[in-house]
């Protein structure tokens, strides 16, 4: 199309120059050669504006370069939104609550564009000024037109870590996999990717042009890099990025749950807290760390290997000061056979509830409600209810005092009370990854690629759409404007709705 404008572009000049030369006849032969001098003119601009079009084809650098994008739209996209909400970090806010309050309802579901990158997308992706910024497990950081999923920049930090190489895992390449963070303050994505080696390399990347600006390697002292794996989201607060370790599927080697944190100008020490068990108590949750308004650091934690004698602060909510000291925690009473078995509180993020309360529940199906000044230690929460059938998976949402937990046999609304009394109000036996709230709708995912939207207040469905295709574990959407947006096995899907 470019081309074939250029042609008429030329055909018009010289047929208008002939034009003006001739109609200057009676001028004699100065008429003349103003046509000629008008027709050269206009050969020689139009061929200035094709070569510098040329030259602006080729302003990516070789990374951005290096790897073939595609992206299919559909009809939907012209009626997407035009209007986006920012989408900072995982589940919106520092608190993680997953929630935007002013969204219209959804009477029907469709599907915009599906983009395919370079690798799956385990981290939920962002919004950061009207561009959906994803991040791959090919450690690609991607910035998207949502409108369209048209790539606007990518930047490769590095050779992702091959399965082979390490000593177990089931993520293959492994690359970028807990959710950036952006930071407005700075203008700077913050995202971890494991490279060859291996190692964990912290990586800021310039929201506007994804020029890396910041790069620096987070695997502090006594940390085999092989054994670590950093799935949790990031989360910014005071002024630094925190970052949590787990362990590899299959929990090989020695390790031990980690938490990092970097200043955000990339100067000064890190930070870190490592859980006081010989091994394993990993801080893996797909939500990572959470920030009450105090600045403070709330983790949830994995099994530890101890599981008789005195408590080693495993299969916990621990909460943390901004530097990372310790300052309170919480386990259940049975959290030594919980560790015999691996039944911990690990596998979901607290919650922080408006009436400084928080919520967590855990591979046994158990939640619990705390107190978040004074968890408790062993045996002193508030509550204690039966929330799944099956195991508690991922970061929650929230709205006020209901909390939307991702059970693997389907996502319940509960209530707590100020008391700390529990009610389940429904049960969705659809969705079963983490949900997030719009208006008075929550969408989720079910795990085989059908993302369903249902009524807040019922539980009752409102539409639903296949992406299609298959999506990651824990995968959860992102909200904002009228569109959502969902990683995949190898991309990103976009689906619009209708009120």
């Amino acid at each position: 199309m470019f081309w074939e404008t250029v042609f008429f572009c030329m055909v018009g000049a010289l047929v208008t120059g002939l034009f003006w030369g001739y109609s200057q006849h009676w001028q004699g032969l100065s008429g003349r050669l103003s046509a000629m001098r008008y027709i050269f003119l206009s050969l020689f601009c139009l061929s200035t504006l094709v070569l510098a079009s040329c030259d602006r084809g080729s302003d990516l650098t070789a990374s951005q370069q290096s790897t073939p994008v595609t992206s299919t739209t559909t009809k939907a996209q012209a009626s997407a939104s035009h209007s986006w909400d920012d989408w900072f970090t995982y589940h919106h806010d520092a608190a993680h609550s997953g929630y935007l309050p002013s969204t219209p309802d959804p009477q029907k579901l469709a599907q915009a564009w599906k983009t395919k990158l370079n690798g799956a997308v385990y981290a939920e992706p962002l919004m950061v000024k009207n561009h959906v910024i994803v991040a791959t497990e090919g450690n690609t950081l991607y910035s998207l037109d949502p409108q369209t999923g048209n790539v606007t920049w990518q930047t490769n930090v590095g050779e992702p870590v091959q399965r082979s190489t390490l000593p177990c895992g089931d993520i293959d390449p492994l690359g970028i996999t807990g959710t950036p963070v952006y930071d407005p303050g700075s203008g700077l994505i913050f995202a971890v990717a494991e490279i060859s080696g291996p190692q964990h390399i912290l990586v800021a990347v310039d929201a506007t042009s994804g020029k890396v600006q910041q790069r620096r390697k987070i695997d502090v002292d006594g940390m085999d890099p092989a054994v670590y794996q950093q799935r949790s989201a990031l989360a910014l607060a005071n002024g630094m990025v925190y970052i949590a370790y787990g362990g590899l599927a299959g929990d090989c080697g020695s390790y031990r749950g980690t938490v990092v944190a970097a200043h955000t100008d990339g100067k000064g020490a890190l930070l870190s807290y490592r859980v006081p068990t010989p091994r394993e108590g990993g801080i893996w949750s797909t939500s990572g760390p959470i920030i009450n308004t105090a600045g403070k650091v709330f983790v949830s934690v994995g099994n530890g290997e101890v599981t008789s004698g005195d408590w080693d602060h495993s299969d916990s909510v621990l909460r943390l000061s901004p530097q990372l000291q310790l300052e309170d925690g919480f386990a259940p009473r049975d959290w030594q056979q919980e560790n015999s078995s691996d039944t911990d509180l690990g596998s979901m993020g607290p919650v922080l509830l408006a009436n400084d309360q928080v919520f967590v529940a855990g591979k046994s199906g158990k939640g619990y409600v705390l107190h978040a000044n004074a968890l408790g230690g062993v045996g002193g929460e508030i509550s204690e209810t039966q929330i799944c059938n099956g195991l508690a998976m991922g970061g929650g949402a929230q709205v006020n005092s209901q909390v939307f937990v991702p059970c693997t046999d389907g996502v319940r609304k509960i209530t707590i009370a100020p008391d700390g009394k529990v009610s389940i109000d429904w049960h969705s036996d659809q969705m079963k990854l983490p949900a997030l709230i719009g208006g008075h709708t929550v969408y989720g995912l079910d795990g085989g690629g059908n993302l369903y939207a249902v009524d807040l207040a019922t539980g009752k469905s409102r539409a639903s759409i296949s992406l299609g295709e298959d999506v990651p574990h824990f995968a959860t959407p992102t909200l904002s404007g009228r569109s959502l947006f969902i990683g995949t096995n190898d991309g990103v899907a976009a689906v619009t709705f209708a009120s």
